[in-house]
């Protein structure tokens, strides 16, 4: 029986979070294209391009030089041939120095995970809720409540894990579904909404720190709400600039005593001379 885990691990899209992510102790950091509502403001996650992709994880990776970084593969990126997934997932090791790539899918996809492990690359699957597929899906809601969905779950953590990958994420389905899955695999099975019985936790970073303000997830804890402390520090700092109370004199930066006189003069003599230097 494997050894149960407690990997805990979040998002990150820039430099500042990835170092103190990796400074608090955070075991993995995911750049998901969850950056797409996070970062961008699109209203899923279907855009998220293969730029925007590896430009925000290359800032995580120097953030978070020793962290276990994944590399989250965007919609379309995987679809076509499977050459250009392999190739697409290439370009995360190359430019980003992830340690695994992560993609969506399970029975569907298994042939991809396959090619793209057989290529030496660590891969990480996602079930469950997929964020990529919430319109065939019917939105972002919870998956396997019933018996039937509950087994092509099932049947997808267990094609995921045959065709090579090394962990899965299992997104938004019963705790007793997650059970089950990380109790006949083998491999790690991490949660997010799926109880506590995984082998670790991921949290999307601007949902446990109160910023995100669209909408929240029932599986969401807050830990902080910096929405609304960035709201207040925003509107103090515009009231300041508009009294007049900032900037104030231990913001600025005087001349050397005696440098103002000099220039009074120099200004004097540029006036006489006609303006010619």
């Amino acid at each position: 029986m494997k050894k149960k885990l407690t990997a805990v691990w979040m998002t990150a899209y820039d430099f500042t979070t990835a170092q103190l992510a990796e400074k608090a102790g955070m075991d993995m950091l995911l750049v998901g294209d969850s950056l797409g509502m996070a970062v961008y403001g699109y209203p899923g996650t279907v855009p998220v391009t293969l730029e925007q992709s590896l430009y925000h994880t290359e800032a995580v990776r120097r953030g978070a030089p020793h962290t276990f970084v994944i590399g989250d593969m965007p919609f379309g990126t995987y679809h076509g041939s499977v050459n250009d997934a392999v190739q697409n997932a290439v370009q995360y090791h190359k430019k980003c120095g992830v340690d695994c790539i992560k993609l969506e899918g399970g029975v569907r996809v298994a042939h991809i995970i396959r090619a793209i492990a057989d290529s030496g690359m660590l891969v990480m699957g996602h079930i469950g809720l997929t964020p990529q597929s919430t319109g065939a899906l019917g939105g972002f809601k919870a998956q396997g409540r019933t018996a039937e969905a509950a087994q092509a779950i099932i049947a997808d953590a267990e094609a995921v894990c045959a065709a090579g990958a090394f962990s899965i994420l299992v997104e938004a389905v019963p705790p007793e579904v997650a059970k089950l899955i990380a109790q006949e695999l083998p491999i790690p099975i991490y949660g997010i909404g799926a109880g506590v019985d995984c082998d670790g936790q991921v949290m999307i970073v601007s949902d446990i720190l109160g910023i995100f303000q669209a909408f929240t997830p029932k599986f969401v804890k807050k830990y902080a709400n910096l929405g609304a402390e960035m709201l207040k520090v925003f509107e103090a700092y515009i009231a300041d600039v508009r009294s007049g109370a900032f900037p104030a004199e231990e913001h600025t930066y005087r001349m050397i005593e005696g440098e103002m006189q000099k220039l009074a003069k120099l200004r004097k003599k540029t006036r006489a001379a006609g303006g010619k230097k």
